[in-house]
């Protein structure tokens, strides 16, 4: 029982200001891709879920789709296999597509689905192999520059079978995809993160697409942390992608970005999950915590770009 008269207006000024939202965003499709970071420890697995599990408790239906990028690279230091990133896109030869099949599948998949449990979250784990979840090609060697990069075991998305997605969210179950899938022989394949979560998002007429990543957001200015950009269109991506604000890892996020807002999805977030509580912010209020992208500026309402 609460007490305190303080208290007690807080919670029900909060619950007033959400109830719009959850009445918005109710029996929707969510797409949460968070990056290997947020899965370095039992702690920030479970501080994102407990917030994954507020959002599927109010009927927002949510899929989860995970990376491994830094676990893969501590595990292939640990095996003396190379690692090698071009354009933030991890080079996959046969070592190290085994190492990538150990983290995503092996041992985050399964964190996560612990994390699940533990917070009574009906998940159920799956990847892009699945009942042929992603049905994917391997990728030709590319232009880079002067030089001819061959990505080795990488496969390019050719199309997405949700129907397996759409009778666990029927079910009331929370999908959590590890990115790996394969081409019609079955060789396994590994797949950039977000562009499965851009891709799935797509395929389902997902609400939102959210990235959970240790950046804040979008910056203006890569070497400026308090830089982040509240909203941006798919044309403002272009001019931060050529003036050299987007850098590394962050080019694949923006490509995947825009192919979800070509797709479809209305509105793209990029969140940090080292602010407390970013998701739920992001959801739940006007002004957020990182960077929303969308593909017209004039899509947004005035309150969310900030006006009175």
């Amino acid at each position: 029982m609460i007490n305190n008269t303080k208290t007690r207006d807080i919670v029900v000024a909060a619950l007033t200001h959400a109830t719009p939202y959850i009445r918005m965003y109710k029996n929707k499709v969510f797409v949460i891709k968070a990056g290997g970071e947020v899965f370095e420890n039992m702690g920030t697995t479970k501080t994102l879920v407990e917030q994954i599990a507020i959002l599927h408790q109010i009927g927002i239906r949510v899929v989860i789709v995970h990376g491994g990028g830094p676990q893969s690279t501590r595990l292939a230091d640990t095996l003396n296999i190379e690692t090698k990133m071009i354009e933030g896109r991890r080079v996959t030869d046969a070592n190290m597509l085994k190492v990538s099949a150990m983290v995503l599948n092996g041992q985050i998949n399964t964190q996560i689905l612990a994390a699940c449990r533990s917070l009574s979250v009906p998940a159920v784990g799956i990847s892009g192999v699945d009942c042929g979840l992603i049905k994917a090609s391997k990728r030709t060697p590319v232009k880079i520059g002067d030089s001819t990069v061959d990505f080795g075991f990488v496969g390019n998305i050719d199309s997405v079978d949700i129907s397996v997605l759409q009778t666990q969210l029927d079910s009331g179950l929370v999908p959590v995809i590890s990115p790996l899938s394969a081409d019609g022989d079955g060789t396994l394949l590994n797949i950039n993160a977000d562009t499965v979560a851009a891709e799935i998002a797509s395929a389902l007429g997902a609400e939102k697409l959210i990235l959970a990543t240790g950046a804040a957001g979008i910056l203006g200015n890569v070497d400026d942390p308090g830089s982040i950009i509240s909203y941006v269109d798919i044309e403002g991506l272009q001019v931060l992608r050529n003036n050299g604000s987007l850098k590394a890892g962050m080019l694949p996020k923006a490509t995947a970005i825009e192919s979800a807002i070509q797709g479809g999805v209305s509105r793209v977030h990029m969140i940090s999950y080292k602010v407390p509580n970013s998701l739920l912010l992001e959801i739940f209020t006007n002004e957020g915590t990182g960077t929303l992208i969308v593909k017209h500026i004039e899509a947004l309402s005035a309150a969310e770009q900030g006006q009175d």
